[in-house]
């Protein structure tokens, strides 16, 4: 069960609250899903939370409007700077609406502990910043009543309220399979080929959601090691660093970063560090879906920008092109592996799950001590 979604907006409708901004979560799907589909361009999918934040404070500002800006709990400390030195009272006073979906509450995610500190001081985070705040029911009555007061607080105090979302209350059970054909290929098929034309000794790290959970499936598809292997299960947007990281201590190394669309928009000052780094061994691939797949698909800009301009830009090699194809991405592989240069590749996929793959259930301690142990003989 979740609140009913249309009643939500109507009662956010009825409370002036017609702007939305953020970063989709899962623990939100069924709000992020309902407001994609009837606020047209009052919905603003933002690269990370912080940019949403100051995307709303700009929206109060022009209309005197309250905005609401989503995200999950994890997107707080990317929108704590501009809560604190740009929306909080003593600088700016912009009042803002946040809902908040509350991963790693209590024992909700026994098998994430990405999600179990986060969990813990979500409450106190919002203490901290001097934002009050509600935790959400699943009961629609009670949710009016928490908006009409929560707005009403905003107004009257010019300052930013919190609307903490438990697990189920914003979300549905099953998230949908939101497949296109408009590229050829999935993540899962890209994911294969680069493992089928690098060395088998490249170190991979993975970004957060589906592409952490398809490497490790392939690898016992495959039988292979998973000792070479980062897997960015939280931190979202920082598994090429990490990648750049290992590559810069280990140049005998190929290493592969296996990013998303939306991670790489989330932190793409990243990429500008090779302008100013020889890694000849770092290939950085974006697996370009153009949506948040691993939260309910909704869309990212991943197909309207042109990531191998800005690769370009930052000082990658590229092939000049995204490519879409298996026999484009094999090519690509060839052309980069030993190009001399920090290379990149905006490999465009389609949206959708080739096939069901349950959680990934590992030992985060041993999994990361024996990559360490990896890199270290």
């Amino acid at each position: 069960m979740m609140l009913n979604q249309e009643r939500v907006f109507q009662t956010l409708k009825e409370n002036g609250i017609t702007f939305f901004t953020g970063v989709p979560d899962s623990y939100l799907n069924g709000f992020c899903d309902f407001i994609l589909k009837k606020s047209g361009e009052r919905n603003i999918i933002a690269a990370n939370e912080g940019n949403a934040v100051g995307i709303a404070a700009g929206h109060y500002m022009a209309t005197r409007e309250i905005p609401l800006v989503y995200m999950q709990n994890s997107g707080i400390g990317n929108a704590l700077n501009p809560l604190v030195s740009l929306a909080d009272r003593n600088v700016y006073a912009i009042p803002m609406l946040l809902l908040i979906g509350w991963r790693g509450q209590g024992n909700t995610e026994p098998n994430h502990p990405q999600h179990r500190l986060q969990g813990e001081i979500t409450p106190g985070l919002l203490e901290i910043m001097n934002i009050n705040y509600s935790v959400l029911e699943d009961d629609s009555d009670s949710f009016s009543e928490t908006i009409e007061y929560a707005v009403h607080y905003c107004r009257k105090n010019r300052r930013p309220f919190a609307l903490i979302a438990p697990k189920g209350v914003m979300a549905a059970n099953e998230k949908s399979n939101n497949a296109d054909m408009v590229y050829p290929m999935s993540r899962e098929e890209a994911i294969e080929i680069v493992l089928d034309n690098m060395p088998s000794d490249t170190i991979y790290s993975a970004t957060t959601g589906r592409a952490t959970r398809e490497l490790f499936f392939l690898r016992e598809k495959r039988g292979e090691t998973k000792n070479n292997d980062f897997l960015n299960v939280g931190s979202m947007g920082h598994a090429s660093s990490v990648a750049l990281g290992i590559a810069m201590e280990r140049p005998d190394k190929k290493v592969v970063a296996l990013d998303g669309d939306g991670a790489c928009i989330m932190h793409m000052g990243a990429m500008t560090m090779v302008s100013k780094l020889n890694v000849p061994n770092y290939l950085h691939i974006v697996l370009n879906n153009g949506a948040h797949e691993s939260v309910g698909g909704q869309p990212s800009s991943g197909h309207c920008v042109d990531f191998t301009k800005i690769a370009e830009g930052c000082g990658y090699k590229t092939v000049g092109k995204a490519v879409s194809t298996e026999k484009e991405l094999t090519e690509a592989l060839e052309n980069l592996r030993d190009c001399g240069k920090a290379s990149f590749i905006d490999c465009r996929i389609h949206k959708g799950l080739t096939r069901k793959l349950p959680p990934i259930v590992f030992d985060h301690k041993n999994a990361i001590d024996s990559l360490i142990n990896s890199l270290n003989k």
